[in-house]
């Protein structure tokens, strides 16, 4: 009992980012604050928790540096979905800062993923155990982030990567330790785990209008079920980001 409760303190730890970031997104008013729009608002928010999270030596200046790689990434694809040709969703109200049509704020949603994975990994002291090479996950990674753009040209082949990936991690163990003892997992179980709680958390988030859907335009209704395999997969791109830059500085003997 005393363990699974530390596993669930532990768990809050990790969600730290996540849990402010996405209690600022249900509750700033689609109105906004103080006049100012809500997309902006949250923006100001995100960029203050994460401020805050560093000052209070939450999180490092090292994990700050991954997180806005994620950022990064996934304003990318951002502003790739919303785009005219592609529009497979949209952000509907006004903001003052929008960059290609996409708030700002938005790459923190995919900085959140990074962040609960990058403190979760720290929190739980997380070793893998029969991690694939590593190469072999850059690439699996890659072909997953470069089929989320080409899969509306030549078409998806997400299945088949996701093939891949349940033959790299088929014997891919993460060991954790909630309290005092030592705990293990199927990393496959972790990804679709982790998939599915950011699947529930797109469908509040769509439900409150942060952003829609072509099909959510008229009325709301729930994401579609293949979206869970889609964040499961950037669950494994994401992982395997954090795997290999703690790979890349253990090889060079940096230290924490």
């Amino acid at each position: 009992m005393l363990e699974f409760l530390y596993f669930g303190i532990k768990e809050a730890r990790a969600c730290l980012f996540v849990g402010l970031f996405f209690a600022a997104v249900f509750l700033v008013p689609r109105a906004g604050l103080w006049f100012i729009p809500r997309y902006d608002a949250l923006l100001i928010i995100a960029v203050a928790i994460q401020a805050w999270m560093v000052w209070t030596k939450l999180e490092t200046l090292d994990e700050l540096k991954a997180i806005t790689v994620f950022h990064v990434i996934g304003f990318a694809l951002e502003v790739f979905k919303t785009s005219g040709s592609i529009q497979s969703w949209s952000y509907p109200d006004f903001a003052y800062t929008k960059v290609f049509g996409v708030p700002l704020f938005a790459g923190f949603m995919y900085a959140a993923v990074g962040s609960y994975v990058i403190q979760a990994w720290r929190l739980f002291d997380l070793r893998i155990r029969h991690h694939p090479p590593y190469w072999m996950a850059w690439l699996t990674a890659i072909l997953l982030y470069a089929n989320f753009f080409t899969h509306h040209y030549i078409g998806d082949y997400r299945w088949y990567i996701a093939a891949c990936v349940l033959g790299l991690y088929a014997r891919t163990t993460v060991i954790f330790r909630p309290l005092d003892r030592d705990r293990r997992m199927p990393l496959l179980l972790a990804f679709i785990l982790i998939g599915f709680f950011i699947w529930l958390a797109e469908n509040i988030s769509t439900f409150f209008g942060i952003w829609a859907y072509p099909n959510q335009l008229g009325a709301w209704s729930t994401v579609h079920l293949g979206k869970w395999s889609s964040w499961s997969l950037l669950v494994v791109m994401t992982f395997t980001i954090v795997a290999n830059l703690k790979h890349i500085k253990a090889s060079i003997h940096v230290p924490d």
